[in-house]
C-alpha cells in the first residue's frame, strides 16, 4: 500500500507545473491498473502495522481512483478557460490522498482523521469552483452537518481506546459494546455522511451548487465513506445493534419512499439526481442494519454500482448545462433533436439507475431486498414502493429531457464531443461488466 501512497504524494507537487493537466490523468490511470493487479486474497491482505486491504477497501479505493481520473476529464472547461486548473489538480490529488488513506488504514483514530480530512478538499471544490453565490451557504451546510456528529464519534473512539488499549479494527471482534450512548455516538457520523433521511438536507444543497467534479466525487465516493464506516464498525456494536437497529431501518425505508416521491416534484436535474442518491442510500443503510450476510454484500455492491451510475448521471446533467446554461427541466427539453447519440447514454445510465439488468445496481438491490424481507416481511411494502418510484423518476427525467418541444431560445448549439462520450462509456462499462465477476463481491466474508 505504501508504494501507492508515495505515488500520490509525488504527484501532488507535479500539479503545480504548466501544461500537466492530462499527464496527471494518465498517471492516475496507470496507478489504477497497478492497483488492480494487487494480489488480493479474500480476507485481509497486504497487512502492516498501519495499512491493510480487503475486498471492501479494494473496491472503494479502485472506485476513488477511477472517479478522480474521470473528474479531470469532465472538467476540461477549467483547463480551456485557464480557471486555476493547477489548484484544481492540487485539490484533487489531496482528496485522492485522503480517500486512499481512509479506505486503507486499519487504525480507528487514523480512519477518523482522514474521514474528516476528506471533507476539506470537497468544501474547497464547492466554494472555489461552484457556479452560484449560494455555494457558500451549501458549503457551510456540508461542514456543519458532518462536523456536528463527528465530535461524539471522536469521544467514542477515545473511550474505546481507554477500554481496549488498542485502535486496531481487527481486535474489535473481541470486544462487545453494550452501551446506548456509545452506540449512538459511533454510528451517527456515518448515518449523516450516508446520508440518512432527516439528516440529508446538506446533500441536495451541496450537489446543486457544486461544479461537475464536486458532484461526481460527492456522489461517487463521499456517500460511500459512511457505508464503509458502518461496515467496519458494525462488528463492534452488533450486540446492542440487534436490539436497536430496527429504528434506523424504519427511518430509512419510510424516508427512502418519501424521497422517491420528492424526486418526482423536482424541476432541477441535479437536484433530482441528488435526491435519488438519498433513496438508494436508504436501502444500503437498511441492508447494513439487518446485520446479515446478504445485507452486507448487497450494500457493498450497491455502493460501487451507485458510485459509477450517479457520477455518470451528473456528467450528463453537466453536458446539458454546458450547452444551455440551465439545469431546469423546463428548458432542457427535446434534447433528442440536438444530440440523438447522447440520448442513448441518458437511457443507458438512467436504466442502470432504476436497477435494470445487467447493472451492479440490480445485483445490489436484489441482495438488499433479500436481507430486508428475511428480517421482516413488512419491509416488502416499502421496498415495492421504492423500486417502483425509482423507475418512475428515472423515466420522468429521461422523457422530460429527451422529448418535448425544445426551447426556441437556443441560438447556437454544438453536438456531443468524443471526450464526453468517452467519460460516459467509462462510467457505464464497469457498471455493467463487473457483474460478470460478481463472485468476488459475494464471498468476501
Amino acid at each position: 500500500m505504501m508504494k501507492f501512497i508515495f505515488m500520490i504524494m509525488f504527484m501532488i507537487p507535479l500539479c503545480l507545473l504548466k501544461n500537466i493537466y492530462w499527464m496527471i490523468q494518465m498517471m492516475l490511470l496507470l496507478m489504477m491498473f497497478m492497483f488492480m493487479n494487487l494480489n488480493l486474497s479474500m480476507n485481509f491482505s497486504n497487512m502492516s502495522y498501519m495499512f491493510s486491504c480487503d475486498i471492501i477497501s479494494f473496491g472503494l479505493i479502485l472506485l476513488s481512483i477511477w472517479i478522480c481520473l474521470l473528474m479531470i476529464m469532465a472538467s476540461e472547461n477549467l483547463y480551456k478557460e485557464k480557471f486555476y486548473e493547477n489548484f484544481f489538480l492540487l485539490n484533487l490529488m489531496l482528496m485522492m490522498f485522503m480517500l486512499f488513506m481512509t479506505f486503507s488504514v486499519n487504525n480507528l483514530f487514523m480512519f477518523y482523521l482522514f474521514f474528516e480530512g476528506s471533507l476539506i478538499p470537497t468544501l474547497m471544490l464547492i466554494v472555489g469552483w461552484g457556479y452560484q453565490p449560494e455555494r457558500i451557504q451549501s458549503g457551510i451546510y456540508l461542514l456543519f452537518y458532518t462536523l456536528f456528529a463527528s465530535l461524539p464519534l471522536l469521544l467514542g473512539i477515545f473511550y474505546l481506546f481507554n477500554e481496549m488499549s488498542t485502535m486496531m479494527m481487527y481486535f474489535m471482534k473481541f470486544y462487545d459494546v453494550n452501551m446506548f450512548l456509545l452506540y449512538i455516538s459511533m454510528i451517527l457520523a456515518f448515518l449523516i455522511k450516508m446520508p440518512m433521511y432527516f439528516v440529508h438536507l446538506w446533500l441536495p444543497k451541496a450537489h446543486v451548487e457544486a461544479p461537475v467534479s464536486g458532484s461526481m466525487i460527492l456522489a461517487g465516493i463521499m456517500l460511500k465513506l459512511g457505508g464503509y464506516g458502518l461496515l467496519r464498525i458494525m462488528i463492534l456494536i452488533q450486540g446492542i445493534g440487534m436490539k436497536l437497529n430496527f429504528i434506523w431501518i424504519i427511518i430509512s425505508l419510510i424516508g427512502g419512499f418519501y424521497i422517491s416521491l420528492k424526486c418526482l416534484c423536482q424541476i432541477d436535474m441535479k437536484s433530482l439526481i441528488a435526491y435519488s442518491s438519498v433513496a438508494h442510500m436508504s436501502l444500503v443503510i437498511g441492508g447494513i442494519m439487518t446485520l446479515n450476510y446478504w445485507g452486507f454484500m448487497g450494500s457493498y455492491i450497491l455502493m460501487i454500482g451507485h458510485g459509477l451510475c450517479s457520477s455518470g448521471m451528473f456528467c450528463l446533467a453537466n453536458i446539458n448545462y454546458e450547452r444551455l446554461h440551465s439545469r431546469s427541466l423546463f428548458l432542457n427539453k427535446g434534447m433528442m433533436s440536438f444530440m440523438p447519440s447522447m440520448s442513448l447514454w441518458w437511457f443507458l445510465l438512467l436504466s442502470s439507475n432504476m436497477a435494470a439488468p445487467p447493472s451492479l445496481n440490480l445485483m445490489g438491490e436484489i441482495s438488499l431486498m433479500n436481507s430486508l424481507v428475511s428480517w421482516s416481511w413488512l419491509t416488502m411494502i416499502f421496498l415495492m414502493m421504492i423500486s417502483f418510484f425509482s423507475a418512475s423518476y428515472s423515466l420522468f427525467l429521461y422523457s422530460f429531457t429527451q422529448h418535448g418541444k425544445f426551447n426556441m431560445g437556443i441560438y447556437s448549439f454544438y453536438s456531443g464531443l468524443s471526450r464526453e462520450y468517452l467519460i460516459l462509456v467509462l462510467h457505464w462499462l464497469p457498471l455493467n461488466l463487473l457483474i460478470l465477476k460478481i463472485d468476488y463481491s459475494m464471498i468476501w466474508f
